[in-house]
């Protein structure tokens, strides 16, 4: 009991840490997207702000610059000296200088720096004016917009301080000859750029503003978890101490608890047993031996009590992943029994009994003579009963084919002198025809109904679309949108390209349905028609190209219908069946 409670006393250390972990996790997210959107806030206004100078400059442009009174702030530009009729004079409102776009640009950007800290000014590798002379970083972003003619993002300091920059090319124009035609640009040249640079200072302060609070709350979250699995590991340590006192009854409880969960399990626990013994004497193993691997076989299986419900008692072959999940099931068998006195002597036995002979097998990859003797009987009693009992996806084999399959991995997966002792107390074993891991009774049937995955298209399965009609309205689902979705002249494509090829289209198909809306549930209801759920109403017909573009070249036309599953009161797949 002490070692139960230094278990629980590691777990609620390790749910802490963890539970630190994910917040620290969902604290730090929320300060990168804060900081990411002051990145993004910065960018806009630059490019804004550009927007704004090239509109008024185009305006100065269309109207071939503007004459404004020569005053202290406005002297006549000296570049633009070599442009006639530069200066004007007149009688009754004195002098007027021309201010080209270039020149407006330049005391707008100057007026906007001083207002709101924003640098900007044209800039350009054949200068006009020398105060426009590019930086270092503009110097370079020059010569990539020479290259590509795209706007040029970047963060960079100017004085120490943090800058987001924005150089936008400037593409020449016949008016801009007027003034730049002297230095040898043509129309379509690219003469230079605006160049904007927006302080992030302030951006950074609202950031840093906003993580606060939000730190400050998942700080709030985080105190009452900890407080939840103090609270937790104190009641699992009261519950221990107080009501965990028979290792034995314990053990057989989980057992009870996993043949309730699957009754193949159930019958193939006491079959391995069975074989176990019969092999085992035939070696001439003693009584006491016989007992431990009786015991062993009856609880081998024991550590299946984590594994899932969506892989054990999946009604087909189990993926890479699944099966690497499934295999965990003896080192969690080795645990349990490890702990209780009573056990301790075959929980080795019980961790082993998926080794192989040549070492292929696991948790720990033994090979021959490293392997308990017993784990390698129930090796060879395990593959039997496996091949000898109908599997949803393989059919069982006679008694004499498995004794053939054992001794074509004889040397390999089984110890030798095991098979050969094999061969001889299994070979007038009688399999009862009933064994079967194929659902028959309704309980069995129920739990098969988890897996509502069409295997063809990957999109949800009729089933699954009975079900949810039937319990829409909760919280689950609460589903009000039905789009239809027909698939037109896709026989005519089997035929044409074969069953592979369609089977092809309908998978990429469903596949693009499923990702115009994280909302959606897809579910392929016949051969070539396909039910799109949703709890809002939607147009389907926006998402026509992007769902046409996996038909493409296909011939496969589409269609749609839209219903209101609360309006049609459509509860089940008869009520839709008669509105399709």
């Amino acid at each position: 009991m002490g070692k139960k409670v230094h278990f629980i006393n590691k777990l609620m250390i390790i749910v802490m840490l963890l539970w630190t972990l994910l917040l620290g996790l969902i604290a730090a997210y929320f300060i990168f997207e804060n900081y990411n959107y002051a990145d993004k806030l910065a960018k806009n206004e630059a490019v804004v702000s550009v927007k704004k100078d090239l509109a008024l400059r185009t305006w100065g442009a269309s109207h071939g610059g503007v004459y404004v009174p020569v005053t202290e702030r406005t002297q006549p530009n000296s570049y633009l000296s070599h442009i006639p009729n530069r200066d004007i004079n007149t009688h009754e409102l004195g002098k007027f200088t021309l201010m080209n776009p270039a020149y407006i640009l330049s005391q707008m950007m100057h007026d906007y720096s001083e207002l709101y800290g924003t640098k900007g000014h044209i800039t350009s590798k054949i200068l006009m004016n020398p105060k426009n002379k590019p930086d270092a970083w503009e110097t370079k972003a020059l010569d990539s917009i020479e290259a590509t003619r795209k706007p040029i993002f970047k963060k960079s300091f100017i004085d120490g301080k943090e800058y987001y920059r924005y150089l936008k090319p400037l593409v020449t124009e016949q008016a801009c000859l007027k003034c730049h035609a002297f230095q040898g640009y043509k129309v379509g040249d690219i003469r230079g750029a605006v160049s904007v640079s927006i302080p992030m200072q302030k951006f950074y302060d609202n950031a840093f503003s906003h993580s606060l609070s939000e730190v400050m709350a998942i700080f709030f979250i985080y105190m009452i978890g900890i407080g939840f699995i103090i609270y937790g590991g104190r009641k699992a340590k009261d519950i221990v101490e107080t009501k965990i006192k028979d290792y034995e009854q314990h053990i057989f409880s989980l057992v009870d608890i996993i043949e309730k969960r699957d009754s193949y399990t159930a019958g193939h626990t006491k079959r391995v047993a069975k074989y176990s013994v019969l092999i085992a004497k035939e070696m001439g193993f003693n009584q006491d031996k016989l007992d431990d691997i009786y015991r062993a076989s009856m609880l081998h299986d024991i550590g299946k009590i984590s594994t899932p419900d969506s892989i054990l008692l999946k009604p087909g072959k189990l993926t890479r992943l699944e099966y690497d999940i499934i295999k965990e099931h003896v080192i969690v068998s080795y645990e349990l029994l490890n702990k209780v006195d009573i056990y301790k002597n075959i929980a080795e036995v019980v961790r082993h009994h998926h080794e192989h002979y040549d070492g292929s097998g696991y948790p720990q990859g033994l090979s021959g003579d490293q392997i308990p003797i017993l784990s390698q009987i129930m090796t060879v009693a395990d593959a039997f009963d496996a091949m000898t009992t109908n599997r949803v996806y393989k059919a069982r084999k006679s008694v004499d084919i498995a004794i053939l399959e054992l001794k074509e991995f004889s040397g390999k997966q089984f110890n030798t002198q095991i098979v050969e002792a094999a061969t001889k107390a299994l070979a007038h074993v009688e399999v009862e025809m009933s064994v079967t891991q194929r659902a028959q009774i309704k309980l069995e049937k129920e739990r098969f109904s988890y897996f509502y995955k069409d295997q063809l298209s990957g999109a949800y399965n009729r089933d699954y679309l009975e079900f949810i009609l039937a319990y829409n309205h909760n919280d689950e689902f609460n589903l009000r949108c039905i789009q239809v979705v027909y698939l037109h002249n896709f026989t005519q494509y089997n035929k044409e390209y074969g069953w592979n090829a369609g089977d092809k289209i309908l998978k990429k198909f469903a596949s693009a349905l499923d990702s115009i809306g994280k909302e959606n549930y897809v579910f392929r209801l016949y051969g070539d028609d396909f039910i799109v759920l949703n709890r809002d109403h939607f147009d389907i017909e926006a998402y026509r190209e992007s769902l046409e573009d996996a038909l493409k070249d296909t011939a496969i036309t589409l269609s749609f219908k839209h219903f209101d599953i609360d309006e049609l009161e459509v509860e089940n797949i008869d009520d839709l069946e008669k509105l399709l």
